[in-house]
């Protein structure tokens, strides 16, 4: 299968490595002419454990190219990925200008159906944008052409990324079309030969659950600081707190290490952009405040021994200065 990633970060390298991996035919497309270069001198420009070498491999092989010719990446692929930055607005929204602007390219290029997917962490909506920026671009040229904007959000760790990609707990697909839903089953076929992992659900449900799984678990992380607060007030330990409420498995103890607090590259600007899509549709998101509201206050230095007479049990450390909420956090 031929498929195109706009964009060669962390997730359009990854998707693209893994793709090829598994004998699709990819083409990579950047704007940043360097960063293309490089990546065709077989120097991959960020870090992730087994990246360089997936990457090399498959450049080998031919399976794997990049470019900066977004006419050439337009032609070349049935699927279309858009894998590019969503970074955080000024007022806590997603800013989709690059989003939009590979939209705006598809549709300036393309000549025949393509299936657009949006790969990048977008909000409720986006991909009625993208397509309303594809028809208008098409408009200007005077042309109608078939094609369809579907969700398949990522669900990455970093340093654990390619294992994500190829051994995911689900792949989540948002469409109503059975075109595409036959295309991305080709797609994922070679990681999906085990057991069914595709999700296939509404545009909207598909980019809503994104933004819901990376709040829920920064709201773990939250929930455990607070308590470890509160355990120190108390007196209590809780390291051990934290054993007795993981094991039962309808919490578990993934995300309930105490720590300073969630950080990477995606939860803060994914809670603040939940938060501002509540706010846009009148909606007073309580809990997802409240979590951004004890992120940062989790930024100002606790407070030692606001009880008097109360003092850490003997030979425990205060497991909140480690900070284990910053590992591996899901992208």
């Amino acid at each position: 299968m031929r498929i195109t990633i706009f964009g060669s970060g962390y997730v359009g390298l990854v998707t693209g490595a893994c793709l090829a991996d598994v004998g699709h035919d990819v083409l990579c497309v950047d704007v940043d002419a360097d960063k293309i270069a490089r990546l065709n001198d077989g120097e991959v420009p960020i870090y992730e454990p087994g990246l360089e070498g997936l990457i090399r491999q498959n450049r080998a092989t031919g399976r794997l190219r990049f470019t900066t010719d977004a006419a050439e990446g337009v032609a070349f692929g049935l699927l279309q990925f858009i894998a590019v930055g969503t970074p955080a607005d000024e007022d806590g929204s997603a800013d989709l200008r690059h989003v939009l602007e590979v939209a705006e390219t598809i549709g300036r290029h393309m000549t025949q159906y393509r299936i657009i997917v949006d790969k990048s962490t977008v909000p409720v909506g986006t991909a009625s944008k993208v397509a309303r920026v594809i028809s208008a671009e098409l408009g200007r040229r005077r042309l109608q052409l078939p094609f369809d904007v579907c969700s398949n959000p990522e669900f990455l760790k970093e340093g654990a990324a390619i294992e994500d990609f190829s051994r995911g707990s689900r792949i989540v697909v948002g469409t109503d079309s059975e075109r595409v839903r036959s295309a991305m089953r080709e797609c994922y076929g070679p990681y999906n030969r085990n057991r069914d992992k595709l999700m296939f659900m509404g545009v909207r449900s598909a980019e809503l659950t994104k933004y819901a799984a990376n709040a829920m678990l920064a709201t773990k992380i939250s929930f455990i600081n607070e308590i470890a607060n509160l355990a120190e007030r108390l007196g209590a330990d809780v390291e051990e707190v934290r054993h007795g409420i993981g094991s039962d498995p309808r919490i578990g103890y993934h995300f309930i290490y105490p720590g300073c607090g969630y950080g990477g590259s995606c939860f803060p600007k994914d809670v603040k952009a939940l938060a501002h899509t509540a706010e846009q549709v009148g909606h007073p998101a309580e809990m997802i405040a409240a979590v951004e509201a004890h992120q940062r206050a989790s930024e100002e230095p606790p407070v030692r021994d606001a009880v008097p007479g109360l003092q850490r049990p003997a030979g425990r450390q205060d497991h909140r200065a480690v900070g284990p909420g910053l590992q591996a956090q899901h992208r």
